[in-house]
C-alpha cells in the first residue's frame, strides 16, 4: 500500500506522535537559528522517551572544540552539518547501542542555521539533517537538505525553523517510503513565500532507489526552489556553495540529444570568456542549464507534465559529458541572471544561440513587466555578464549580431550595449554545425538513419545506442521457442534445488 500524505496533521501532533513512538530515541545538535526543532517536541508532550540530548555548540571555540576545525571556516555549512552528523551519532551509538540498540530506532537531528540579524543585513539560510535508523541494529540513513528562510522578522525564521524540522523528523519515520510524498510533506504548516529548499539529498540503505537528480527536479517542479544544481557524480549541490566567488559561464538548451553544436557552443563560447581581462581563468565554473519549459514536450506544456525517464536520459548524458547541470524555472534570460547575481559579484558569461538574440529584443515577453523591455535589461545588462552569440545559418546567410536589427526604436539601445562590451559574437566556430538542427538529429534517432552518429559526440552515440534513448530502434529480443523454454526452466529449477 503506497504512502499517503496526511495534511491534517499538525506539527504539535507530528512532535507528539514521534514522541509517543518508543522505538525513536535521539539527540538534537542545533547551532544559531535552529533551536526551536528541540523545542518543539519539548512542548508537545512525552519528549522524554525521545530525547537523549539536545545541546547547542553557539560559541566558534566552542564548535570547533566539540566538531573539529573546518577547512572553510563557514559554521553555517554543509560541512559543518555532516560533522554535527558524524560527532552526534557516534556517541549515541557509543554510549547506548549495548544498552538499548536491539529495540531503538536511534537519530541525530542536527542543524546550523543563520537567521536575519539585528540590522537585516544578511539573508536567512542553513543546513538541516537527519541520521536515523529504520530498524534496531540496522545501517543509519542522511537526509540533508538546505533551506533559505524568507520571512523579514527574526522570530518568524525562527518559528519556520521549527516547524520545518518537525516536518523532516516525522517525514524520515513516516513517509521514507515514497520519496515525493516525503517532500511534499516538509511544507506542511508552511508556504512557499516563508521558506525554500534548494537542495536535498536521500543517502542509506533504505534510499537505495531513489535517485536525488530527480528530486532536484521535484524541488523545481513543485516550487520549492527557482532553481536546483547537481554535479557530473549526480550528487545533489547547493548553488550558493559551489558558484560563491566563481565567475560562471551558463549554456541553455534542450540537449535532446546533445549534439556537436552544443558542444561547439560551450568550448568557443567559453574559450572567449576566458580571454576578457577581467575574468580569472582558474575560478570559472561552466553548468548547462535545463528549464522547466525545455522539459515539458510540446503536447504537455499546457499540463505541465515532464517525462521523468526522458529528463534523465538527458541528465545522464550531460553529466558523461562531465557537465554541472541547473534545472531552473527562469524562462526568461534577465531572471537567470538575476538569480546568479545574488550568488556571485563576478563575472558571468551566457553563450546562446542567434535566435535566443532575437528572443531577448521581442518585447512580447516582457507585457508583465511595469517598465517593459527597459524593467528587463536593466537587470539582464546592469549586472556584471556578457551574452556570447553562436550564429545561425538562414536560407544560406550566417545570422550574427552585426546582420542583427531589432525594431527601430531599439536601435540605438542595442548599439549601446555592443559598444558597451555587453554582447560579443563568437567567433573561430565550426561553421559545419550551422546547418545542424536539432530535432532533424532527432528525428534521425528515431528512424534509425545512421548519419545522426557523426552529428553528436561519440559519447552521446555510444549511451543512445546502448540504452535505446530518443526513440532509437533497438533490435527486439528474439522469442523463446517452447524448447528453449523449457530448458530454461530446468536450469532454474536445478538453481533452487
Amino acid at each position: 500500500m503506497s504512502t499517503v500524505q496526511n495534511t491534517n496533521i499538525g506539527t504539535k501532533q507530528k512532535a507528539l506522535a514521534i514522541n509517543l513512538d518508543p522505538k525513536i530515541y535521539g539527540s538534537f545538535a542545533e547551532i544559531g537559528a535552529g533551536q526551536d526543532v528541540a523545542a518543539n517536541f519539548f512542548k508537545a508532550g512525552g519528549s522524554s522517551g525521545t530525547i537523549a540530548k539536545t545541546m547547542s555548540a553557539y560559541d566558534m571555540t566552542f564548535s570547533d572544540a566539540i566538531y573539529g576545525v573546518q577547512q572553510v571556516r563557514r559554521y553555517v555549512s554543509e560541512q559543518r552539518l555532516i560533522s554535527m552528523l558524524d560527532h552526534e551519532y557516534g556517541l549515541l551509538i557509543e554510549r547506548l547501542a549495548e544498552q538499548r540498540g536491539s529495540t531503538t530506532n536511534f537519530f541525530v537531528f542536527s542543524d546550523t542555521m543563520s537567521a536575519l540579524n539585528y540590522h537585516k543585513t544578511n539573508e536567512g539560510h542553513g543546513w538541516m539533517g537527519v541520521r536515523f535508523q529504520l530498524q534496531p541494529d540496522t545501517p543509519y540513513n542522511d537526509v540533508v537538505l538546505h533551506v533559505k528562510l524568507l520571512d523579514n522578522d527574526n522570530n518568524l525564521q525562527q518559528q519556520a525553523v521549527g516547524i520545518l524540522g518537525v516536518n523532516l523528523m516525522y517525514a524520515c519515520f513516516y513517509y521514507h517510503d515514497n520519496p515525493l510524498v516525503f517532500l511534499l510533506s516538509l511544507m506542511d504548516d508552511l508556504s512557499k513565500d516563508r521558506i525554500q529548499i534548494d537542495m536535498i539529498r536521500f543517502e542509506g540503505p533504505n534510499f537505495a532507489k531513489v535517485d536525488n537528480r530527480l528530486m532536484s527536479l521535484h524541488l523545481v517542479k513543485y516550487g520549492f526552489s527557482d532553481a536546483a544544481l547537481f554535479g557530473p557524480d549526480g550528487k545533489n549541490q547547493q548553488p550558493s556553495e559551489v558558484l560563491h566567488k566563481k565567475h560562471t559561464v551558463v549554456i541553455r538548451g534542450r540537449f535532446r540529444p546533445v549534439i556537436n553544436v552544443h558542444m561547439d557552443m560551450l568550448k568557443t563560447g567559453v574559450k572567449q570568456f576566458l580571454q576578457e581581462p577581467d575574468v580569472d581563468k582558474d575560478n570559472v565554473i561552466v553548468i548547462t542549464e535545463l528549464t522547466l519549459q525545455a522539459l515539458q514536450e510540446r503536447d504537455a506544456v499546457e499540463t505541465g507534465e515532464i517525462d521523468e525517464k526522458d529528463f534523465l536520459d538527458r541528465v545522464d548524458i550531460l553529466c558523461s559529458l562531465g557537465q554541472t547541470v541547473l534545472i531552473s524555472n527562469f524562462h526568461e534570460y534577465y531572471k537567470l541572471v538575476a538569480y546568479l547575481s545574488k550568488i556571485t559579484k563576478l563575472k558571468m558569461g551566457v553563450v546562446l544561440g542567434y535566435p535566443n538574440l532575437e528572443y531577448i529584443f521581442s518585447e512580447v515577453h516582457y507585457k508583465d513587466l511595469p517598465g517593459g523591455i527597459l524593467e528587463s535589461f536593466a537587470t539582464l545588462f546592469s549586472r556584471n555578464v556578457k551574452l556570447f552569440i553562436y550564429p545561425t545559418l538562414r536560407d544560406g546567410v550566417i545570422m550574427n549580431c552585426l546582420r542583427f536589427y531589432p525594431p527601430p526604436h531599439l536601435i540605438d539601445l542595442y548599439r549601446y550595449l555592443i559598444s558597451n562590451n555587453k554582447i560579443e559574437d563568437i567567433s573561430h566556430y565550426n561553421e559545419k554545425n550551422l546547418s545542424v538542427q536539432t530535432d532533424k538529429v532527432l528525428q534521425q534517432i528515431k528512424e534509425g538513419v545512421r548519419e545522426w552518429e557523426e552529428l553528436v559526440p561519440p559519447e552521446v552515440a555510444a549511451i543512445i545506442k546502448e540504452r535505446c534513448l530518443f526513440g532509437y530502434p533497438c533490435p527486439a529480443e528474439p522469442a523463446k521457442t517452447d524448447e528453449r523454454v523449457k530448458r530454461d526452466d530446468i536450469e532454474t529449477a536445478m538453481d533452487n534445488a
